[in-house]
């Protein structure tokens, strides 16, 4: 009776243990993403490209959303070929690390580094586009002189939406 008695509080208390861990990992059928409008994704890239037009420079973006497919992709008229492909990769790997690229430009240096990876551009004028604390997208822009010029236009660009992304509901 006393092994009984025993072996029962054990499986109690096993049973007790593990009650909790069995409705953390009930997980959801469907995931619900928060996604841009076109609207908002459009207004962004139009004031990035009106900013980089006030500094004398013609320039592409891109607006990719969580997933990292393009939602918006303007170049200006002077703005050359190869700015669309950088400003889709910037504005991709500033989604996929969550941080401007401007603090990684000098993280990734040694020849085998994450930094060789395709599709991932380590200069800057690539931002993360966040509402709500969640990741949402990312903004790039490419064909100003320099990174810093670009990424000053994506911030413009990041500034006349984020107080709507904001103020939505997620």
């Amino acid at each position: 009776m006393n092994k009984l008695a025993h072996l029962i509080i054990v499986s109690l208390s096993l049973l007790a243990m593990a009650a909790p861990a069995l409705a953390e990992d009930e997980q959801p059928v469907l995931v619900t993403i928060p996604r841009m409008s076109l609207d908002t994704a459009l207004s962004a890239a139009r004031t990035a490209i009106n900013t980089c037009r006030k500094e004398g420079v013609q320039v592409a973006v891109t607006i990719v959303d969580r997933g990292g497919h393009p939602q918006v992709v303007l170049r200006d008229v002077l703005a050359m070929d190869l700015t669309l492909a950088v400003s889709r990769n910037k504005a991709y790997t500033a989604l996929s690390f969550n941080t401007p690229i401007s603090q990684l430009t000098q993280r990734f240096t040694s020849p085998f580094s994450v930094a060789k990876t395709p599709g991932l551009v380590f200069s800057a004028g690539g931002l993360p586009i966040q509402a709500g604390g969640a990741i949402i997208g990312g903004i790039g822009v490419s064909g100003a002189p320099s990174g810093e010029t670009d990424e000053k236009c994506a911030q413009a660009g990041l500034d006349a939406i984020q107080d709507d992304l904001e103020m939505a509901e997620m």
